[in-house]
């Protein structure tokens, strides 16, 4: 199921979530892509491009440049950048959905095939978190910067400070304060954070993670999106994986670095998938109540996706071909 027309027909009562505007950035396609199970036998030819939700025009910007012949890390910054710079996806970047008082924050974290990483958390003003998270990386001795700290640093390194609360989003926003209601919704959580995995043709692998978070957040939330091994891990020797949904639970189970380490002892990126959306699963017995899902690739170019409830997404661009295919999923029952 493409992810606007599951935001479309969902109910948002006590929310008055703009539901329409959330995916703005998902290409319509004539067809709704069916389940698809990657086959765990037959490696993919590289490159390859693999990005959380329906986002064909992201991972053709990080084909675009891998054709160019820039890295994995250059593919997979300029391609999340698409994204952040996109108004109508209220999910990440200029535009993004507020926090209760109204004020945007971003959190995005980026790693490349050395195992070197950069974060930033909370921070304000600036529409292009992922590459502030690159400069933290290649330009400072930390791997994490924070609200403030994290915009000071961005406009000392030439970023453009800007209001990233766009009128549509603020109208969403005021709208919300009528009933003050914070419930996530399955397939939306109030939010949609873009991942995205990039091996280039040389075998080497880089990662990115970027989100606005919850939408109507309490000040100061911060979810897995920008956290080393919840929403992103990237280990060149094995592989990468990153998450997307409700950002509590991928925390409290360190996701992305379980479906590394899974990959490490033998097991396909598929099965490794299925395994953390599992332990989730067993830890919460509210687990209807949200989704959560999961993109992982490994060194051998083989793939895996897998959610907890239908209507998750990815897209994958290999082989001159850039196609949005839906997962196979956890919760199979229909209540």
């Amino acid at each position: 199921m493409k992810r606007r027309k599951f935001i479309q027909n969902a109910s948002l009562s006590g929310i008055g979530i703009a539901t329409a505007t959330i995916a703005g950035a998902c290409v319509k396609e004539e067809k709704e892509p069916a389940v698809v199970v990657p086959n765990e036998e037959n490696a993919r030819s590289l490159p390859i491009v693999i990005g959380t939700w329906n986002v064909t025009r992201a991972t053709a910007k990080a084909w675009e440049m891998l054709q160019q012949g820039k890295s994995s890390l250059d593919a997979v910054e300029q391609g999340v950048m698409i994204e952040e710079a996109d108004e109508k996806n209220q999910t990440v970047g200029k535009g993004g959905f507020p926090d209760r008082d109204g004020i945007v924050t971003l959190d995005a974290c980026i790693m490349n095939n050395q195992g070197d990483y950069g974060a930033v958390v909370a921070m304000e003003n600036i529409t292009h978190a992922v590459s502030v998270a690159r400069k933290v990386m290649d330009e400072t001795p930390h791997v994490l910067l924070a609200g403030n700290g994290a915009r000071q640093f961005a406009i000392e390194k030439g970023f453009k400070a800007e209001d990233l609360l766009t009128e549509a989003s603020k109208k969403a926003w005021e709208k919300w304060k009528k009933k003050s209601e914070y419930k996530p919704i399955i397939n939306i959580e109030n939010h949609d954070t873009i991942g995205m995995l990039v091996m280039d043709k040389n075998g080497d692998i880089s990662g990115a993670c970027t989100t606005s978070g919850a939408a109507y957040k309490m000040r100061g939330r911060v979810g897995d999106s920008a956290i080393i091994g919840s929403g992103l891990f990237v280990d060149n020797e094995i592989g990468a994986a990153t998450a997307t949904g409700l950002g509590e639970e991928v925390l409290k189970t360190v996701g992305s670095f379980l479906i590394v380490e899974l990959m490490r002892q033998g097991m396909s990126p598929q099965k490794a998938c299925e395994e953390a959306i599992h332990r989730i699963v067993k830890k919460n017995k509210k687990y209807k109540d949200f989704q959560v899902g999961y993109i992982a690739l490994n060194k051998k170019g083989e793939i895996g996706f897998y959610s907890i409830h239908k209507g998750f997404s990815c897209t994958v661009y290999q082989n001159e071909e850039n196609k949005n295919v839906n997962s196979d999923f956890y919760n199979k029952t229909k209540d």
